[in-house]
């Protein structure tokens, strides 16, 4: 990754801030994160804001015993530390990485002063505070009333906006944990979806093989979040931009 401070790149939420490049630029380190790598618990304090560049990261909401759900994905379109903007320095989520990769990050107290310092950065950021809301009701919806078939098409699609390719490695193991599904029923939606032609799968290995196709499969939830997040942060995004 290169270290010139002054033009930090592949974050589309950071490239948009205002003034971001002059006043947050000093402060950001380069940094890899690794796959399965922990960067929140639930109840710990955050200490970093990460910027992802072509690393994505699972936000999962803790139950009892076992249970878990993921109800976020943020890649190079957010950033990881949403809470401190409603003032509150401890995660209510696990924030795991589900792809390695590259990130911007930044000591939260020193993000903090930052925000406090300038309006228009506290502004930008809150239009995308109130994206992440909006999007983890979404999810919430989305896991309450539609079917795996329709609700794994729009995760996978949400993991190709963000690992930037149509190939990326996923066991049906993790799939049904990051659903809140039985892997039974993650092993059959994946089974319907592969018979139509929309995805290879083997080993772990996913191959996307139609895009259309997929979007067509998956529930409306995958186009409310990229119309939520054009609209509130208006961002230009190309076809393989990440969106939420």
């Amino acid at each position: 990754m290169s270290t010139n401070k002054r033009a930090p790149g592949g974050n589309l939420l950071l490239a948009a801030l205002p003034g971001a490049e002059q006043r947050l630029t000093a402060d950001l380190t380069p940094v890899h994160l690794a796959f399965a790598q922990p960067l929140y618990e639930p109840g710990e304090r955050i200490r970093h804001v990460y910027f992802p560049i072509d690393s994505f990261v699972s936000l999962i909401a803790p139950g009892e015993g076992r249970a878990q759900l993921e109800i976020g994905l943020v890649g190079n379109e957010g950033l990881l530390g949403a809470p401190l903007l409603l003032g509150v320095n401890v995660s209510p989520l696990r924030a795991l990485v589900q792809g390695a990769g590259r990130a911007w990050r930044i000591d939260a107290k020193r993000f903090l002063q930052e925000v406090e310092a300038n309006p228009g950065l506290r502004a930008a950021l809150n239009r995308y505070l109130y994206v992440f809301l909006a999007q983890t009701l979404q999810t919430a919806t989305c896991a309450r009333f539609h079917p795996v078939e329709a609700r794994l098409a729009r995760w996978l699609l949400m993991t190709r906006d963000r690992a930037h390719s149509n190939q990326f490695h996923i066991t049906h193991e993790f799939l049904a944990f990051m659903l809140g599904v039985r892997r039974v029923g993650v092993t059959s939606a994946a089974i319907a979806l592969q018979r139509r032609k929309l995805i290879r799968y083997g080993r772990g290995d996913i191959s996307v093989i139609d895009v259309r196709g997929l979007e067509a499969a998956a529930c409306g939830c995958y186009e409310i979040d990229k119309k939520i997040y054009a609209r509130v942060l208006r961002t230009r995004r190309t076809a393989t931009d990440a969106t939420l």
